[in-house]
């Protein structure tokens, strides 16, 4: 166990204490790109799905139709933003579109929200790998075949990174993003000057159009669908607004708006740019790559700097999905609808396992749709508009129940983004459903129906659990013998009384029940309880610990008492173990018995008892 806590120590940093949370939080500086990364880069690939709509269809004068979409979305960029503005007035604590819908439309829409949110940040992270895979094969076209290859090691990076803590991936994440926007706001600088100049001459292209007359609508709104996945990433803000330093509003207000105002000018100048540089796509190089040769010239070093931090800012796309899904998981397993491991905070204050999850899905996405971007981005937003329209009906819903000030106008703003946000829900569905949107909505549904299990599982065991009458009535009356028993014990409930009849069934002569927690509060309760239990032989004791190593400080209490025995002495160490009936059931617990038992078969003098509790 010490080589294992040395080697996790030396890849993640030390533990971290419970008291240290409030240094792990971000400020608006490190907000900025912990947040706004996955809006920011979007842009870098929603003109290229654009045109890839337009140009079959249109030719080059699909760029008379471009700027006008283009600035469609910034708009409705600008309104969505206002709207989330009052979820963070109204819901500080974070969750955004789930808590929302839960509160305001129901538990079951609230689990849609929430899986559609879900849904969308683990497409983040696929996605923004991929098209960074894309930019590095753009750049380096011999490594296109192993695009899938470079998108998983970049989630892998991404992954260490979080782990180590929410302070260590803002720093390290953080800088490369305002690196990236300076590159790209150079990008259109000069490449403005050098068109206005009369410095650049766009080649001819020949492209072979189809028959638009009948179809220029659908084949505009199909346009406008592709290029809403701009829009990804602008909830991020609200969901994790728990993140930022006090005063938490402000700062993820400020947060929210100068995101908007980066991806507003990013993405206009950007198309401004493709339009007037004529660039339409290619099959192994993007848009921007295109772009950034034109502007900087193929073989520059500022084309390499510029594809470089195109890399790294869709790499670090996904990262917002890293601060943003933890933490909604987090949520959703505190109302009983996820395994409980996601409420608790790994050694460096994040919620690792929500970490891991994340990016197990995200690699299996990568490798099964071959690190094609294009292929996964049809997917994408329709996910991404349901949590916004859920989350606009449920605004509307809570400023027409609570009232408060101005909350007319205020409910008639989410009503508009409510309208809004389902009129391009419909629109995205209908256009991009043949092309995978359709495998979103029914993972979607899959999700609910597992999160609904998963409380069944959960009511059913408090309900086994339960005590039904007085605890001293589950207790067997001892006959000593010379015997010295350990039981850990968490709360008072069926299982432990179990666990402890057991102990009692052997006649020691003295029982030790050795409580771990950091709520002293918490101790002194359990503390009252067992005393008023009455059991002679009988003695509790506690631990404080603020770094959530409840194991750790169990098997050194454990060593401990060892090193005062005598080489003939045997501890018995007695474990209660949840045990479920119910297939997969025993996932859903977080299983440290089995940890603990494990680590103790290498002490001498210890025995080790499990008391299994069925449910």
């Amino acid at each position: 166990m010490k080589k294992v806590k040395k080697l996790r120590d030396a890849l993640l940093g030390r533990a971290l204490e419970d008291s240290q949370l409030s240094g792990e939080k971000f400020s608006v500086l490190w907000g900025i790109p912990i947040f706004a990364s996955d809006a920011i880069s979007s842009v870098s690939y929603a003109g290229e799905e654009i045109l890839l709509v337009l140009v079959p269809v249109m030719g080059l004068l699909a760029h008379g139709r471009f700027l006008p979409i283009v600035c469609a979305i910034i708009a409705l960029l600008a309104i969505l933003v206002f709207c989330y503005r009052q979820t963070i007035d109204a819901y500080p604590q974070g969750g955004g579109a789930y808590i929302v819908a839960s509160e305001n439309l129901g538990e079951t829409v609230g689990l849609v929200a929430g899986s559609s949110l879900i849904m969308g940040y683990v497409l983040t992270v696929a996605v923004s790998s991929c098209a960074s895979a894309a930019a590095i094969a753009s750049a380096f076209p011999g490594l296109y075949p192993y695009k899938a290859l470079i998108a998983f090691v970049l989630i892998c990076l991404l992954t260490w990174g979080n782990l180590r803590g929410i302070r260590d991936s803002a720093v390290m994440f953080g800088i490369p993003t305002y690196l990236f926007i300076l590159s790209i706001f150079t990008l259109i600088v000069v490449g403005l000057i050098r068109y206005a100049g009369g410095g650049y001459t766009p080649a001819e292209v020949v492209i072979v159009t189809e028959n638009a007359k009948d179809t220029l609508l659908f084949v505009t709104l199909k346009a406008f669908a592709s290029g809403c996945t701009a829009l990804t990433g602008i909830e991020a803000v609200s969901n994790g607004v728990p993140n930022f330093k006090d005063p938490a509003q402000k700062h993820a207000k400020i947060v929210l708006l100068a995101m908007a105002g980066f991806v507003a000018f990013i993405f206009f100048g950007v198309s401004l740019l493709t339009k007037l540089y004529q660039i339409v796509p290619e099959p192994e190089v993007t848009v921007t790559s295109q772009l950034a040769a034109a502007v900087f010239g193929r073989e520059s070093i500022m084309y390499y700097v510029f594809q470089i931090m195109t890399v790294v800012i869709l790499a670090l796309a996904a990262n917002t999905a890293f601060a943003d899904v933890p933490l909604l998981l987090s949520l959703i397993a505190q109302r009983g609808f996820m395994p409980r491991q996601f409420t608790q905070r790994g050694a460096r204050l994040n919620f690792s396992n929500g970490i891991i999850v994340l990016f197990a899905s995200a690699a299996l996405l990568v490798f099964l749709f071959n690190g094609d971007q294009h292929h996964l981005l049809p997917l994408y937003a329709s996910g991404v508009f349901i949590s916004f329209t859920l989350s606009q009906a449920g605004m509307f819903i809570h400023w027409r129940r609570c009232k408060g000030s101005h909350w007319r106008f205020k409910a008639g703003v989410n009503a508009f983004g409510t309208l809004l946000s389902f009129m391009v829900l419909v629109i995205i569905t209908v256009m991009k459903f043949t092309s995978g949107a359709w495998i979103t909505l029914i993972c979607i549904v899959l999700l609910v129906m597992m999160m609904k299990r998963i409380k069944r599982h959960y009511n059913s065991v408090a309900v086994q659990l339960r005590l039904e009458k007085d605890p001293k009535s589950y207790i067997k009356s001892p006959e000593l013998h010379n015997v010295h028993v350990l039981l850990p014990v968490y709360s008072l409930n069926k299982s432990f009384l179990k666990a402890l009849n057991y102990a009692l069934s052997i006649r020691p002569e003295e029982i030790e029940l050795f409580h771990v927690s950091g709520d002293n509060e918490r101790a002194k309760r359990l503390e009252t309880q067992i005393e008023s239990l009455g059991l002679k032989g009988v003695f509790f004791a506690s631990e404080y610990t603020a770094l959530r190593n409840t194991n750790e400080v169990i098997l050194r209490h454990i060593d401990a008492i060892c090193d005062n025995m005598e080489p003939h002495q045997t501890l018995t160490v007695i474990l209660p173990q949840f045990v479920s009936t119910a297939p997969l059931g025993n996932l859903l617990h977080s299983q440290t018995t089995i940890k603990l038992k494990l680590e103790l078969l290498s002490r001498r003098n210890v025995s080790v008892v499990s008391v299994p509790y069925l449910f």
